[in-house]
């Protein structure tokens, strides 16, 4: 069986993923684990690749970007491989998404 023949009957990772993120409770727990795997590996990518997932699951980006008033094109970069965003851009982004930040005793 081909590689296509598979993606047909089954859909792929990432369409599963994004559909399983529009539900708030998933979208949560998955961006917990994110920040978790990040606190303990300093790996922002996959942070922010969830981040993204996420945005994608919600509305996408253009909607985040209309609802959080940053610039399309800045969010793309930020929440890319690449991206460097500050603690208040992050901030901002999470409230957008019906998020916040939570700080508990390790």
């Amino acid at each position: 069986m081909t590689k296509n023949k598979i993606r047909q009957n089954t859909g792929s990772h990432e369409e599963w993923l994004i559909q399983s993120l529009k539900k708030k409770k998933e979208a949560a727990a998955y961006l917990q684990v994110a920040l978790d795997e990040y606190q303990n590996d300093d790996n922002l990518e996959a942070f922010l690749m969830a981040l993204r997932h996420v945005a994608e699951a919600q509305g996408g980006l253009g909607k985040l970007s209309k609802k959080t008033r940053l610039n399309r094109e800045s969010l793309y970069k930020t929440l890319s491989s690449k991206g460097n965003p500050k603690l208040q851009t992050i901030g901002i982004l999470l409230k957008g998404l019906g998020f916040e930040f939570f700080i508990k005793a390790a």
